[in-house]
């Protein structure tokens, strides 16, 4: 079956089954892109600046292959900040630096196009991106016209140095107060407008703010920041995805919530936070971008990060993100504390999440008491260790901060059911 039928065909079964859910394609669509979440590599938390060169990015492609990252599904090469000039050419278009790239982005791209991945690019909604260099306002159109060029298949979009004020004159400021959907739509057009000579995949990174969640869709993205950074600590962690939690709903095929970077191999993260955190951004269905030196990776984290199950659940295609839920006698939810029980419906099934957040101990739940499941006995798989098992239930001892992620084979679910 040829390429363009069998995306025909994927696009088709996911509609159909988001129709069937009550859940639709972003507004954004008429695109293949976003149907799961991305997954690749971002160089920002790698070495910030010194890191947005072409050196960089195809190291980062060869060990995507060496490593076997490709073949698991991660395919974006990501450029944050700190690409281009500190100020824009003669003819008012944005230019690569010329040491860091030496041959130019095109070139570049090409190589990682040939390889088998895509190609990232970092751009800013105001007169400057974070770092100081050049932004996009006024620019939006004659940007777009340059990625497409370049073949760029990614373009994250940030929020600083946007107008903050307009009496008595537009001001600019490194955070900005205003609407930021004021900011966003100039690029909006130029993408969409674009979009029939490249598809680009359009991330907002506005930091969560003016319910981006809620908006983001209709405004050509295919994800969007739902908070602040990732500073790569539990604190992060928790915050985060205490903040994904009551949104999830606003997450699904053609428009997914960005949990930002994932932090695999900080110092700040033990082995156990690591599997907690690739555990819960996979079961929210967070975009999977690592933020890591690919050349110097432990070999727990590689473990994680290279997780078959995990990252099955975060690229099933009902990409239906999970939300807490509260068995009997368990107890509330703490504001700011990651819930021991989270679930999500997947095309063949259920997924449990079961998270040791506070304190480690014995950790269940009853099959009857997960939304989806029933008074049934149900084959089920653990993905972090393997284990297997059927029955009513399912219970583990977990250590402090770590996480079990349980798949549910539930036969006939949905169309397609492939089981465990």
């Amino acid at each position: 079956m040829a390429m363009e039928s069998r995306s025909a065909t994927l696009q088709s079964f996911l509609t159909l089954l988001l129709t069937l859910s009550g859940f639709h394609l972003a507004e954004s669509s008429g695109t293949n892109l976003g149907l799961t979440p991305h997954m690749g590599w971002s160089t920002w938390n790698v070495a910030q600046c010194r890191a947005a060169s072409a050196r960089y990015a195809l190291d980062a492609a060869e060990k995507f292959i060496s490593l076997g990252l490709k073949d698991l599904g991660y395919e974006y090469i990501n450029i944050d900040d700190c690409w281009s000039t500190r100020k824009r050419g003669a003819s008012g278009k944005l230019a690569p630096d010329p040491v860091k790239w030496p041959d130019g982005i095109k070139a570049v791209a090409d190589q990682i196009h040939d390889m088998g991945l895509k190609f990232g690019l970092y751009g800013c909604a105001g007169q400057m991106t974070c770092a100081g260099f050049p932004g996009s306002e006024g620019h939006a159109a004659s940007d777009v016209d340059q990625l497409v060029g370049w073949g760029v298949d990614f373009w994250k979009f940030d929020n600083c140095y946007t107008p903050c004020k307009v009496n008595p004159r537009p001001e600019t400021c490194p955070r900005p107060a205003g609407n930021s959907k004021t900011w966003y739509a100039p690029m909006r057009d130029a993408i969409l407008t674009a979009r029939s000579a490249r598809q680009i995949h359009f991330n907002l990174c506005n930091w969560g703010r003016d319910e981006v969640w809620k908006w983001g869709a209709q405004y050509g993205a295919q994800s969007w920041r739902i908070s602040p950074d990732n500073y790569g600590d539990w604190a992060s962690i928790e915050r985060i995805a205490t903040a994904a939690a009551p949104i999830s709903q606003h997450s699904g095929p053609g428009g997914f919530n960005d949990l930002d970077m994932l932090y695999l191999g900080s110092p700040k993260l033990n082995a156990h936070q690591e599997r907690l955190h690739f555990g819960l951004w996979g079961m929210l269905k967070s975009p999977l971008v690592l933020g890591l030196d690919l050349g110097n990776i432990s070999a727990s984290t590689l473990e994680t990060l290279t997780n078959r199950g995990v990252i099955a659940v975060n690229q099933d295609p009902l990409g239906r993100a999970a939300a807490m839920f509260r068995p009997p006698g368990a107890p509330e939810p703490e504001p700011g504390r990651i819930y021991p029980y989270w679930a999500g419906e997947l095309v063949d099934g259920v997924v449990i999440g079961l998270c040791a957040g506070m304190v480690a101990g014995r950790y269940g739940v009853e099959f009857r008491d997960v939304p989806g499941l029933g008074r049934k006995s149900y084959e089920w798989k653990e993905m972090y260790t393997g284990q297997t098992g059927r029955g009513s239930g399912v219970a583990f001892d977990i250590g402090l901060h770590d996480m079990r992620v349980v798949k549910v084979a539930v036969p006939g679910a949905r169309e397609g059911h492939v089981g465990l």
